[in-house]
């Protein structure tokens, strides 16, 4: 399965939950007198049949241990490598199955995602896939699917520290993740997966303000700016419109949007998408701001043939005109545009050092 990124294949991957379900096959079928099936196979919700080989295989004392090292392909994961490690027991009759969050799993902590607060961080898609995964085993053998089943990340907890997991209230470790089991490299799914729970968080635990960030430099600042909470930063990142959307059916009373300066102009150029490559900076657009600005001809003349908006912030400030404040202003006007008239937006941009230079809004 490969797709392309800047015109090469790239190899698609398994998350963690389809890793973890057929860790928890072969697990079962060894419990239940089968052996630890080598390598294993497990079938996805779309009818992949991927097979894993497995890291470890333990039978002890009415327990089996299965591990699997995850392969997430050429995606740039966090977790890509580390070792997913399932652990099987029976449970009382008719107790069906049960979830545990073992070393590098985290438990939920806050409300607003889709498990109760004090479960394993295990989300529901990947569930479904460990109990599939085990009524299958079971019905092999004649045997009722009534089991416990343990999922560890050994060093999940130091990974989870790289991810989002702590304002979205997930402690001790890592989300087993995945809905359909594949990775497919450089995707934006998890990406907007994560802006939605985010903002799920938010609400359920009240908050009234809520700031989207383009980067670590402004999400930082903004944090400052406006004496936030780690809960009410959401990792907008380049998925503006992705923000937007969801704020739409899930409305907040106040949002802040901040960046940079140059995804800021591409913002208040209309753009919703702000990664490079599917977005660039309109020069005539910025240099015609200039314009109004009544900046000197030459002024204007090289603000068009600039090469990085970087560039026409520079000329703006060595003439002290308020270019970044007018970024501001029209960028705001698009976030109102794309969204309800109950949330209240203000619209703010930082310099490369976190340094406040245009704002909008209250």
């Amino acid at each position: 399965m490969d797709d392309h990124h800047s015109g090469r294949p790239l190899r698609r991957g398994w998350t963690t939950g389809a890793c973890a379900a057929a860790a928890a096959k072969a697990a079962a079928r060894a419990l239940l007198g089968g052996g630890f099936p080598d390598p294993v196979s497990v079938t996805l919700p779309k009818g992949q049949k991927p097979s894993f080989a497995l890291s470890r295989q333990v039978l002890a004392d009415g327990r089996a241990t299965a591990g699997i090292i995850k392969d997430a392909g050429d995606d740039p994961d966090i977790t890509d490598g580390a070792e997913v490690v399932v652990s099987v027991e029976a449970s009382e009759p008719e107790g069906g199955v049960a979830f545990k969050a073992g070393e590098g799993v985290g438990t939920v902590t806050l409300p607003g995602l889709p498990l109760a607060v004090g479960e394993p961080a295990i989300n529901p898609a990947p569930r479904r896939m460990i109990a599939e995964a085990l009524k299958t085993v079971a019905d092999e053998f004649g045997a009722a699917a009534d089991f416990t089943v343990t999922v560890s990340i050994p060093g999940g907890e130091r990974l989870a520290e790289k991810t989002l997991n702590g304002r979205l209230g997930i402690r001790g470790g890592l989300s087993v993740l995945g809905t359909t089991g594949v990775v497919v490299p450089y995707s934006c799914s998890a990406w907007i997966a994560s802006i939605h729970q985010g903002v799920d968080v938010a609400r359920a635990t009240g908050l009234d303000h809520i700031a989207g960030a383009t980067g670590g430099t402004s999400e930082a600042a903004v944090k400052v700016l406006h004496g936030l909470p780690e809960e009410a930063l959401i990792g907008m990142g380049d998925f503006a419109g992705g923000l937007f959307k969801y704020l739409r059916g899930h409305p907040v009373p106040r949002l802040t949007v901040a960046g940079g300066f140059a995804k800021m102009v591409k913002l208040a150029q209309g753009r919703l998408d702000l990664h490079s490559a599917k977005s660039k900076v309109d020069f005539r657009q910025l240099a015609g701001l200039l314009e109004g600005f009544e900046a000197p001809v030459e002024a204007v003349r090289r603000a068009r043939a600039a090469n990085t908006a970087a560039e026409v912030l520079d000329i703006a400030r060595s003439l002290d005109l308020p270019l970044a404040e007018q970024v501001a202003r029209q960028a705001r006007e698009v976030v109102l545009a794309n969204l309800d008239d109950t949330i209240a937006v203000d619209a703010v941009v930082f310099d490369r050092d976190g340094g406040l230079i245009g704002h909008a809004g209250t």
